[in-house]
């Protein structure tokens, strides 16, 4: 069962690998399962179950009768996507977060289960042990929308995804000086803080500790964008 259970890390990892080294777009369509069998060795079988894992992730998403794309899953069709990616500028993707984002983590507060508290809390844990910029952002994505579907507002959550989407699509292409997060990455603290706010249903303490982490992504990212 061990292993297994390497031998599946290493293939999991190879696939990663091939991703990266291709340098595949986002939202561009990866080779056929046949082509990916090849390159990789791999079996059809083990092949899905690591793109699988991927999925999971949110790094690929499928469509039926299309094919497998790379990046996370738009809610919009992939002609708004690109429409809005080229309209917005970064600094009006973080304002808008910061304008929604902790509004949303009082309503988590306010109206969260513990299912989403569970989720949450996985998420924290997946973005600490995360060994790849591409899978930290990921588990960082499903950690916000946890939040957001803590607050059991469908339409908040689908206006969080939207604004999610062109920010993912911000975020992908996003150069990094190292490919490993850094182990005490200031994130890790901050959602430690959002999470525990929520948990202990303080409304306007997970607010308050959902905007100094926006600010801190503001500041750590944008601040040029911003001088």
């Amino acid at each position: 069962m061990v292993q297994r259970t390497e031998e599946a890390a290493r293939e999991l990892e190879s696939l990663r690998t091939f991703l990266r080294d291709k340098e595949i777009a986002l939202n561009e369509r990866l080779p056929p399962e046949r082509e990916l069998c090849e390159e990789l060795g791999l079996s059809r079988g083990k092949l899905r179950k690591a793109l699988a894992q991927l999925e999971s992730e949110g790094q690929i998403w499928r469509h039926v009768g299309r094919g497998t794309f790379f990046g996370p899953r738009p809610v919009l069709n992939l002609g708004e996507v690109e429409f809005l990616c080229e309209k917005c500028r970064p600094t009006e993707v973080i304002e808008a977060r910061m304008a929604m984002e902790p509004q949303m983590a009082k309503l988590a507060a306010l109206h969260g289960t513990a299912a989403n508290f569970t989720e949450m809390r996985r998420c924290i844990r997946l973005c600490r042990s995360a060994k790849d910029w591409r899978v930290y952002e990921s588990w960082d994505n499903n950690f916000h929308q946890a939040i957001a579907a803590a607050t059991c507002n469908k339409l908040l959550i689908s206006l969080f995804e939207t604004l999610n989407t062109v920010r993912r699509s911000t975020v992908w292409g996003q150069l990094r000086a190292t490919r490993l997060p850094p182990k005490d990455h200031q994130s890790f603290a901050e959602h430690d803080d959002i999470y525990a706010a929520i948990v202990d249903r303080d409304a306007e303490r997970a607010a308050e500790a959902m905007r100094t982490h926006l600010k801190s992504v503001r500041d750590r990212s944008y601040a040029p964008l911003f001088s």
